[in-house]
């Protein structure tokens, strides 16, 4: 029970900080019904009310602008159609620096724009380009009609491990998209939202619904992903059917165990009964070597499972295929308080079971009970 929280709490969590990094936990925009929320954005105007709105929501850490664009990237006589996300210069990149497997973060000290992008493994296998080469960036629909292509430079190359990003985005300078959309300098496409707690998102995401004007909407990221968190909430229908398991199977072989040791003391129980030792007190002795038995085994079972989930977190010896779960190897986070919990529920879920056997001592004959063989 301790190895299977630890490993679905922790392919949880690695997997939804991944899909949160690169988009936060609830996207603003403008409200376009029957809409695509991946897809390009309607340009709207960075309003103050609004973003006072977004802040005074008690758990919002961090406010972004953002825009996306559809483009296709050329090189080497390869094509491939992706989505450029625009970010600003104040972006805070620490939540996707660590993905970044060569080269470095966008630098925006061009004063039109940034001629440098991050380009994902995947994208830059396909397209067999490196770090520093120069790429060229068609832009699907531009309004530029006299140029509809840059050329840029690949500053980073970057690799989630979640193909629905890897494939599909690459990330440059906002700046170009406004001047290649014939945008003013205060228009985004969106905000990107970050909350401190994610189980608080939910409720976050509504509070903005009934306060943002009516031409506005907030969406979080599960409701416009929701194959990815459909996907990590089957974990908790897996995790719950092996607690069902494990407890019925602990439960069995308790009540086995202690109907043996009844069973092997059957004259014993005869001999105490005769001499006037009541029902409760014979009832006593065996719970009492029954509790020993299964702190024994709740003890043993803490430290196998703490052990195991301790040794992968720091060696990571259980690795799985990235292109399925999204994760190189087996990522582990122990509570300690489930692991407390855990604990003390299976002492008294085992202590409660191992009442029902000893009632049986209750019908045990004294002088059956000593003669029997």
């Amino acid at each position: 029970m301790i190895i299977t929280l630890s490993f679905v709490n922790g392919f949880q969590q690695k997997v939804s900080e991944k899909v949160f990094s690169f988009w936060g936990h609830i996207r603003v925009q403008k409200y376009e019904a029957g809409k695509s929320l991946v897809a390009e954005e309607t340009p709207l105007q960075k309003d103050p009310s609004v973003e006072n709105i977004i802040r005074q929501q008690p758990g919002v850490t961090q406010v972004q602008g953002f825009a996306t664009k559809s483009v296709v990237l050329e090189k080497n006589k390869e094509i491939e159609g992706v989505l450029l996300k625009g970010i600003e210069e104040n972006y805070d990149s620490s939540r996707l620096k660590p993905y970044l497997v060569e080269g470095r973060w966008i630098h925006f000290n061009d004063s039109l724009y940034s001629r440098e992008l991050l380009l994902s493994a995947q994208l830059a296998s396909q397209l067999k380009v490196n770090l520093n080469d120069t790429i060229t960036v068609y832009f699907i629909s531009s309004v530029d009609g006299s140029r509809t292509y840059r050329r840029l430079s690949i500053a980073g190359i970057y690799k989630t491990g979640i193909e629905e990003y890897d494939k599909l985005f690459i990330i440059g300078d906002l700046r170009l998209i406004r001047r290649v959309n014939s945008w003013r300098d205060d228009e985004i496409g969106g905000y990107e939202l970050f909350v401190k707690d994610d189980h608080s998102m939910t409720a976050i995401n509504d509070a903005l619904l009934n306060h943002l004007p009516p031409e506005w909407m907030s969406r979080s990221i599960p409701e416009i992903y929701p194959n990815i968190f459909d996907w990590l909430n089957i974990q908790d229908v897996n995790r719950n059917v092996i607690f069902i398991v494990m407890s019925v199977v602990a439960i069995i072989n308790l009540a086995t165990c202690l109907l043996i040791l009844m069973l092997e003391r059957t004259r014993m129980i005869g001999i105490l009964k005769a001499i006037g030792a009541t029902d409760w007190l014979i009832q006593r002795v065996f719970l009492y070597h029954a509790t020993v038995i299964t702190l024994a085994g709740i003890g043993i079972g803490f430290v196998t499972g703490t052990g195991i989930c301790l040794l992968q977190q720091y060696t990571h010896f259980i690795k799985l295929d990235e292109a399925s779960y999204y994760v190189r190897y087996a990522p582990v986070t122990i509570n300690w308080i489930q692991v407390a919990v855990v604990c003390m529920t299976t002492a008294l879920v085992c202590y409660l079971s191992l009442l029902l056997p000893t009632w049986l001592i209750r019908k045990i004959s004294p002088v059956k009970a000593i003669q029997f063989r």
